[in-house]
């Protein structure tokens, strides 16, 4: 009955993981998984989030099922996180937001929505992007192309080509753009070259839609938004899909948002009625636990401000292990800049391997990566960084 289906050869990221895993090699090092680990290696489990749990624990509480939208204090957290508590878009009610499972679950009812009401429109995607990006889109139905990004001469911005090529869009065509820590190169435009791309956005008529999954492990919660916060100040109606994967240590409870900035609150309303019979079709409400996590810690001050100071201790770990392996390779490996490294932000970095030097590591060192050389940074610690840099060191050389 199903000879006639396809075979998946599996996901890139999750068989090199498997792979990992039957490794007995007792120094192996994995840099691939995008996880955030702390310096001992572990998945940290908050203090915010402890402290909410046992909230939700003490004394137990029935499960019933969320809305279809998820918890109102859910939705909240997430429209002030992005937007600004008490910002005027927020006032004037037009965005429609909600609960979903993870941000790939947002980027796939976004995606889902935009086709069935922009059916002519296609999709573009930085070259290169986190692979399911197209995945999602195509799956919902999308042809999707690819915009000039990442320059490996320069380890910057294609920032010209960029321009060009979205002034050559047609009205509503989609553009998935990253607005931090972006995602596999670590490398972002400045505020200035968003202020640029923005006005092209609006210029060509584009939908914007704005992945956000690191807020938080940039620069800071309010400076790693400024490209939503710029949209909505030119008056730019565009989605954005957030997750709390990350920046809760909430990896398996499958915690996300989409929210969909429109012209007027009467338009809000009817995306929202759309939004939550897209997700009914789908799953029908959001996960439950993780969803009062996210509730309880972003609307009591307390633990709020207790998790941005965990977040911003993430946040800088990552940057502290940035600088060390530049410094151990500037060291190690003649007239070579690796300033690179620092400038990037974020979990990820595009560190120039080939894919012959990432086999190398794997092969010699039991060193994991992405064959595209992308490094999720959050993989190094202090019992780890000088082997990993050395390492690197020797297949550079």
């Amino acid at each position: 009955m199903f000879n006639h289906v396809e075979h998946y050869a599996g996901d890139p990221i999750l068989g090199l993981m498997d792979k990992f895993a039957k490794d007995d090699r007792p120094n192996k090092v994995n840099l691939g998984v995008g996880v955030y680990y702390d310096d001992n290696g572990k998945l940290p489990v908050l203090e915010s989030v402890k402290k909410a749990e046992n909230q939700i624990a003490n004394p137990p509480k029935p499960r019933p099922y969320l809305p279809m939208d998820g918890l109102i204090g859910y939705r909240t957290a997430c429209q002030n996180l992005l937007f600004g508590k008490g910002s005027q878009v927020l006032g004037d009610k037009r965005v429609a937001t909600i609960a979903t499972i993870g941000g790939s679950g947002a980027l796939k009812v976004g995606a889902d929505f935009i086709h069935t009401w922009f059916k002519d429109a296609k999709c573009y995607v930085s070259k290169p992007t986190w692979g399911n990006h197209i995945g999602i889109f195509e799956g919902s139905g999308f042809e999707v192309g690819e915009y000039p990004y990442y320059d490996k001469d320069t380890n910057g911005i294609k920032f010209d080509e960029l321009l060009a090529f979205f002034n050559g869009l047609n009205k509503n065509d989609v553009v998935l753009l990253h607005p931090c820590c972006h995602n596999p190169t670590g490398v972002d435009l400045t505020n200035e070259q968003w202020d640029k791309v923005l006005d092209v956005v609006k210029a060509k008529e584009l939908i914007a839609f704005m992945d956000i999954a690191y807020q938080g492990f940039g620069q800071d919660m309010d400076a790693d938004v400024y490209a939503i916060r710029k949209a909505v100040d030119l008056g730019l109606s565009f989605f954005v899909s957030n997750s709390f994967s990350k920046n809760l240590s909430l990896y398996g409870e499958r915690v996300g948002g989409l929210s969909v900035v429109c012209p007027t609150a009467d338009e809000a309303k009817l995306v929202q009625g759309q939004l939550q019979f897209t997700v009914r079709r789908i799953y029908s409400s959001p996960p439950s636990h993780g969803g009062h996590v996210v509730d309880i810690v972003m609307n009591d001050e307390s633990l709020f401000n207790e998790w941005v100071s965990e977040v911003y201790v993430m946040r800088d770990r990552i940057r502290e292990m940035r600088q060390k392996l530049r410094d151990v390779l500037e060291a190690k490996v003649a007239n070579k800049s690796f300033e690179y490294l620092t400038t990037q932000q974020g979990m990820f970095s595009f560190t120039g391997l080939t894919p012959e030097q990432v086999q190398r590591l794997q092969d010699e060192f039991a060193v994991y990566m992405v064959s595209n050389g992308r490094m999720c940074v959050a993989g190094l610690n202090s019992s780890n960084i000088d082997y990993v840099a050395n390492a690197m060191a020797s297949v550079l050389a």
